[in-house]
C-alpha cells in the first residue's frame, strides 16, 4: 500500500475522531488493526491517536514447546480419524507439525537460522496435511518423496527465494519424513523420538512430558548460535540506547570534552593516517603482461580510489564546516553523528563493501586492505597468501584462479570448478605462492570447526563461536575430476549477515553426515 495516501487518511481520521468524541453513544468504539512498521519512515500513525486508545499486541508465540502445541492445534481427534492409513497418517502429521514449529521459530537466530526470512504460516501446514491425506488415500504405499518435493519445494518452499534456505528446508524433510518413522527409529531431535499411536490428547501430553528444554538442540543448531543471537540483540539495544542520548554540544560530566571536540580530534587522526590514492597511470604502466591477476588488482585499486577519494573529501568538507568556514549541510551533520555514534557514514557505505563492524574497526581494516593492496602492486607477483576478505570483489580473484588454470592447461573455463584443501599450516608458515592456484587465508567457521589433525569439519567448541580456519589451498580442476563423496558443500559469505553477501560454495570434508551440518547453519565467512 501507498504509505503517503495512509497517512493522509489517518490525519483525517484523527479529525473525524475528534468530532465524535463528544455527543456520541457512550458505547462507540473504533477498533484499529496494525502491523509493525518495517522502518521508522513508515511510523505514520498520528500522535493523537496513539495517545488516546488502549492499546492491546498480540505477540507470536516463543519456543518449541509452545509453537508445537500450537501446531497442533490446528487439528483435532477427527483430523486423527479420517485417513484409512491411520498409523502413516498419525506418524507423518506430527512430524509435519514438528517441522512447522521448527521452521517458524528458527528465524530468531538470525541469519544462521535462515539467510532471509519468511512468512511461514498455518495455512502452509493445513494445506500440507490435506496434500498428506489425499496422498495415502490414493496409494496403498507411502510416496515419501513425493511428500517431501510438495511439502519442500511447494508448500512452504513456495515462500523461500534463496537457494541455501531451500536446502535447509529440503533437508529437514528429508531428516523427519522418511520410512524408519514407522519402525520407531526417528527422533525429531536429540532426546525426542517421534511418538508412536496416540490420540489428539495423547499428543499434546507427550509434548508436555517428552520434549526435551528449549535449546539450539531442537533445531539441529550448536549452544553457541544462541550466544551469538543473544549478543547481537544486546548489541542492538545498546546502540539505541545510544543514539537516543540528547545530541547537545555542552560539555558532559566527567570532563569528556564536546561533542564537535570528539569529532574534531577523530576527523584529524583519519584523514592523517589515510594514505594517498593510486596512481592508476604508474601502475598501468609498472604492468608487463595483463594477466587475470593483475586485472584483479588494477580492478580493486580502482575501487579501493572511489572510496578514499569520498573519505577524504567529505571528511575535508566537515572539518571547514566545524570551523565555520562553510555552512553545515545535513550530509555534513550526518557525517558528525556517524563519526561520533562510531558507525561507517552512509556515503562511505555506499562505495564500501559489506561490514557489520563499527567505525574504529572498521577504519583499521580499511588501512590493513590498503597496505595489502600496496604490496601486491609493488611488482604484481601474486601474494604467498591472500586475504580473501581483504577484496571488494572476493569472486573476482576467484575466478581468476580458474581462469589462469584455464589458460595455461587450454581447458574451458564453463568446465572448471575450484577445489579447496584445507592446509594444516597458518598464513606464516607460507614463504611463496604455489606454482598453481592460490593460497588463502582469512577464513572462519559459524556453526562448527575445522580439526586440523582429522583434515574435518567437527563440533564448535563451547564460546568459540567463530574459530579461525587454517590457510586453505584453491585450484582450479576440469568439473567431472570433484570428489563430492563424504563433503559438505559449505557457503562463503563475506559477513555474519549472510544472505546477499554470498561468495562461492567450498566442499569440506566430513566424517558424519553433511545434513547435520545444513540443519546447523555452518557457513565459512570472510569478517567476524
Amino acid at each position: 500500500q501507498n504509505i503517503h495516501l495512509v497517512a493522509k487518511w489517518l490525519s483525517s481520521l484523527e479529525k473525524k475522531l475528534e468530532q465524535h468524541s463528544e455527543g456520541s453513544h457512550r458505547n462507540f468504539r473504533v477498533f484499529i488493526s496494525a502491523e509493525p512498521a518495517p522502518c521508522p519512515e513508515s511510523h505514520v500513525i498520528p500522535q493523537g491517536i496513539l495517545e488516546n486508545s488502549i492499546k492491546v499486541t498480540s505477540e507470536a508465540p516463543t519456543g518449541m514447546h509452545t509453537n508445537l502445541h500450537k501446531a497442533l492445534d490446528n487439528f483435532s481427534q477427527d483430523t486423527l480419524e479420517m485417513c484409512s492409513q491411520e498409523k502413516e497418517f498419525r506418524s507423518i502429521l506430527f512430524a509435519l507439525c514438528y517441522f512447522h514449529a521448527v521452521v517458524a521459530e528458527r528465524r530468531k537466530f538470525g541469519p544462521q537460522g535462515w539467510n532471509r526470512s519468511y512468512p511461514f504460516s498455518t495455512g502452509d501446514l493445513t494445506i500440507s496435511v490435506s496434500v498428506l491425506y489425499n496422498y495415502l488415500e490414493a496409494s496403498s504405499k507411502v510416496p515419501y518423496d513425493d511428500l517431501r518435493y510438495l511439502v519442500g519445494e511447494i508448500m512452504y518452499g513456495g515462500h523461500i527465494t534463496d537457494p541455501w534456505d531451500r536446502r535447509l528446508c529440503r533437508t529437514y524433510l528429508e531428516e523427519f519424513i522418511k520410512p524408519e518413522m514407522l519402525e520407531g527409529e526417528l527422533c525429531l531431535a536429540p532426546g525426542f523420538p517421534l511418538p508412536g499411536n496416540m490420540d489428539y490428547n495423547g499428543y499434546h501430553q507427550y509434548i508436555d512430558d517428552a520434549l526435551p528444554p528449549e535449546s539450539p538442540h531442537l533445531y539441529g543448531l550448536h549452544p553457541n548460535a544462541e550466544i551469538g543471537f543473544l549478543t547481537q540483540r544486546s548489541e542492538q539495544l545498546l546502540r539505541t540506547v545510544l543514539e537516543l542520548q540528547p545530541r547537545d554540544g555542552s560539555t558532559r560530566e566527567g570532563g569528556v570534552g564536546t561533542r564537535e571536540e570528539t569529532v574534531q580530534a577523530l576527523l584529524e587522526e583519519m584523514l592523517e593516517k589515510l594514505t594517498d590514492e593510486f596512481n592508476m597511470a604508474e601502475l598501468m604502466a609498472k604492468v608487463e603482461e595483463r594477466t587475470p591477476y593483475t586485472v584483479v588488482a588494477l580492478q580493486e585499486c580502482e575501487r579501493m580510489n572511489v572510496l578514499t577519494a569520498e573519505i577524504r573529501r567529505s571528511l575535508a568538507e566537515l572539518e571547514l564546516g566545524l570551523k565555520g568556514e562553510l555552512t553545515m549541510t545535513s550530509d555534513m551533520e550526518n557525517l558528525q553523528n556517524s563519526l561520533f555514534l562510531d558507525t561507517v557514514p552512509e556515503s562511505w557505505v555506499k562505495r564500501s563493501y559489506p561490514s557489520t563492524a563499527s567505525l574504529g574497526s572498521w577504519f583499521a581494516d580499511l588501512l590493513a586492505r590498503i597496505s595489502e593492496l600496496e604490496a601486491w602492486t609493488r611488482d604484481f607477483s601474486l601474494p604467498s597468501t591472500l586475504w580473501l576478505g581483504g577484496f571488494f570483489n572476493p569472486q573476482s580473484i576467484l575466478t581468476a584462479i580458474m581462469q589462469s588454470t584455464a589458460r595455461k592447461n587450454k581447458w574451458p573455463l564453463d568446465k572448471m570448478t575450484l577445489q579447496c584443501d584445507v592446509t594444516k599450516k597458518s598464513r606464516e608458515d607460507f614463504a611463496s605462492a604455489p606454482r598453481e592456484g592460490a593460497y588463502v587465508h582469512g577464513l572462519f567457521m559459524e556453526g562448527a570447526r575445522w580439526d586440523t589433525q582429522s583434515g574435518m569439519i567437527t563440533d564448535a567448541r563451547l564460546k568459540e563461536l567463530t574459530p579461525a580456519m587454517p590457510v586453505v589451498f584453491l585450484r582450479a580442476i576440469p568439473a567431472d575430476k570433484q570428489d563430492t563423496r563424504g563433503m559438505y558443500p559449505c557457503p562463503l559469505y563475506k559477513t555474519c549477515q549472510r544472505g546477499p553477501t554470498y561468495v562461492w560454495t567450498f566442499n569440506l570434508k566430513t566424517k558424519e553426515n553433511p545434513s547435520k551440518w545444513v540443519l546447523a547453519g555452518v557457513a565459512l565467512l570472510l569478517q567476524v
